[in-house]
């Protein structure tokens, strides 16, 4: 069954109806078919409607939907051989960031993102996909790993933010994120980044410096989530909203300032409604970028990614 949001209620409301009427027909000798496609077709009438015109808020309401495909959908449907490697070889494994070895159509790749987690067990194993320093220290190794072999690397970015509590404070978490950010940034070899959720903070771009940063339709990306904005400026979470209309965290407005180089089209209604699709579509996108930058020079692509980035904001 798919979790409708608020905004959805009367896409929600037809498609009970259609299941209310579909069980009457398998109980029944009165062919309903006519019907049932009838209101079939007017809630896919809805639910296009409704998405050609989300608001960002409602769009941050999507990213973090629930049935979204994760780092190990990803995994599952774009990677070959995948082999993963752990620890950050100093203090710990963080099951935050998920990364490692494997084979993105037929080429050796490292693959590195955060795993929220599906249900209640793996989110709190996953720490809903928020980072400790292990978790960034352990990307690094992945990256400089990445580099010694001349693999290009893939990152999926899908983070609230890096964990902010006082033990990854202890073990110095915004030096391991800005270290992170500097690996990214000196790799020799090309990277892609796609931003497939929540694009948060620090957390994010510690793994999303790279070539080219894809980002889905309905994903966001920001400094700061929009309740957090709101409680700083507002002193209240309820303007989020506001906040997010504000900060322009969609990606129509990121393409539009330079944040971000490509918008990856979802499925109707959302990539939680085809995950196979959507994954499919993100893997093609990938698969051009990689390509295109494989044409380059090791001092071409670390040239054009530091360019890329002292360019946004000029």
């Amino acid at each position: 069954m798919t979790t409708y949001l608020e905004f959805e209620k009367p896409v929600a409301e037809l498609q009970a109806r259609i299941v209310d009427l579909r069980e009457s027909a398998e109980s029944g000798d009165v062919d309903i078919s006519a019907e049932i496609e009838k209101l079939q077709t007017k809630a896919d009438r809805q639910l296009r409607e409704t998405y050609a015109k989300l608001t960002p808020w409602q769009r941050t309401q999507v990213a973090r939907h629930p049935e979204r495909p994760h780092f190990k959908d990803y995994v599952a449907g774009l990677i070959d051989d995948f082999m993963p490697l752990a620890g950050d070889r100093n203090f710990a494994e963080d099951a935050a960031i998920i990364g490692g070895l494997g084979r993105f159509r037929d080429r050796p790749v490292v693959v590195m993102g955060h795993e929220k987690g599906a249900d209640t067990t793996s989110r709190l194993k996953h720490n809903f996909g928020m980072a400790k320093p292990e978790g960034y220290r352990k990307a690094i190794r992945l990256m400089k790993l990445a580099d010694r072999f001349g693999l290009p690397v893939i990152s999926f970015v899908d983070t609230a933010g890096a964990f902010p509590g006082i033990d990854a404070e202890e073990r110095g978490q915004a030096e391991a994120i800005a270290r992170s950010i500097q690996e990214c940034l000196d790799l020799k070899v090309p990277m892609v980044a796609a931003v497939v959720g929540e694009g948060g903070s620090g957390g994010a771009v510690a793994i999303a410096a790279a070539n080219r940063v894809l980002m889905f339709e309905h994903a966001i990306y920001s400094v700061i989530s929009p309740e957090g904005c709101a409680s700083i400026l507002w002193r209240s979470a309820d303007k989020a909203a506001d906040a997010a209309e504000a900060m322009r965290v969609t990606a129509a407005d990121l393409k539009r300032l330079g944040v971000i180089d490509r918008i990856v089209p979802e499925p109707l209604g959302g990539a939680h409604r085809d995950p196979k699709a959507a994954i499919a579509a993100l893997g093609d996108a990938v698969a051009e970028e990689l390509a295109a930058l494989s044409q380059l020079s090791a001092e071409a692509v670390l040239e054009q990614r530091r360019r890329k980035f002292l360019e946004i904001g000029g």
